[in-house]
């Protein structure tokens, strides 16, 4: 857990991405909003260098509780607003900028009481907004069918069914409220790991996690808000961590910068929209060696920035853009 702090200018946690974001989005003036507040990195960092006012957002209520003791030396550059970023334009428009570091933040991980890691034993939890079905709830009561396919959509866990199986059998026994049995049920199921290798659970927590605070839906969401919010020239960055999110947002970047979805030359002739953004790089960002040094768990993290145009925000097809699907919801 980060200690409190009470200068600005001391951070107790540096998220993944800061230095390449900063410089991909300078110079950096006016409002933004950090979609994913957490432990506040990214809203410090944008007002260093230069933003006159950062709205941050978080479902997580605990956040700005750690918040307080340093957040209050900026006084009214810096907005708090407990939501999802999913609604960022209901909270404002006309932005500079918009920031999305998705996933689940390392304050929200360290403490076992939350229940998304299975380092420590804690209760099977994982809502980030401490609200809602959680975790034990999802693994206790979803049929098998429902629960496999969580795991195998959201997880790419192809021992998906095993699991599953072995889940359903386990809680008729007891229910399954702690993160090490359920982690335990799960290591039965696969072949033991091998040095290096992540913990046969990781796919099967990443899974729940994600199916939990619906995550992916959230992401679809943010970005289609941010499209509303950013004024013309306005950035959005976004820094992801496994496939599925990168390639969700690279596929909803194709589609608004006119990237993806034309018609063929053999298809009737239609009139092509104005583009939404204009992308700053095809290829995304990632960690240099000083950062994988630092920090090993930003290995996987990809960052994109696109820059907003003038025109009418567009409509999403959330399956065109490889948000996966379950059965019966798509």
């Amino acid at each position: 857990m980060a200690e409190a702090v009470s200068s600005p200018d001391q951070a107790p946690h540096i998220p993944v991405l800061l230095r390449p974001l900063i410089k991909a989005v300078s110079p950096v003036k006016g409002v933004w909003l950090d979609g994913t507040f957490g432990a506040g990195g990214y809203t410090r960092a944008l007002l260093a260098a230069g933003a006159d006012k950062v709205i941050a957002v978080d479902r997580d209520p605990l956040a700005f509780e750690m918040a307080a003791p340093w957040a209050a030396a900026y006084g009214d550059r810096i907005e708090m607003v407990e939501g999802v970023f999913s609604r960022l334009d209901d909270y404002a428009s006309d932005l500079d900028g918009v920031v999305l570091d998705l996933g689940v933040s390392s304050m929200q991980i360290d403490l076992a009481e939350r229940g998304f890691s299975f380092m420590k034993d804690g209760p099977l939890d994982m809502r980030m907004s401490q609200s809602g079905p959680s975790a034990a709830d999802m693994v206790n009561e979803a049929e098998e069918g429902d629960l496999a396919d969580i795991l195998y959509q959201y997880g790419e866990e192809r021992a998906s069914r095993r699991i599953a199986r072995a889940i359903v059998r386990e809680r008729e026994l007891a229910p399954i409220t702690t993160t090490l049995r359920l982690a335990s049920i799960i290591e039965k199921c696969l072949p033991r790991s091998k040095p290096g290798q992540s913990h046969p659970a990781t796919r099967s927590f990443q899974a729940l996690r994600i199916a939990v605070n619906d995550e992916y839906g959230e992401l679809i969401g943010g970005l289609e808000a941010a499209e509303r919010a950013l004024k013309p020239g306005g950035q959005l960055a976004v820094v992801t961590f496994h496939s599925i999110e990168d390639r969700m947002v690279k596929r909803f970047l194709q589609a608004r910068s006119g990237g993806a979805g034309r018609s063929n030359r053999y298809a009737p002739e239609t009139i092509e929209e104005q583009p939404q953004f204009i992308v700053k790089s095809r290829k995304a960002i990632g960690p240099d060696e000083q950062e994988l040094e630092e920090n090993p768990r930003s290995r996987s993290a990809k960052l994109r920035v696109a820059i907003r145009t003038d025109a009418p925000a567009g409509t999403t097809d959330r399956k065109a853009l490889g948000m996966p699907m379950l059965k019966g919801k798509g």
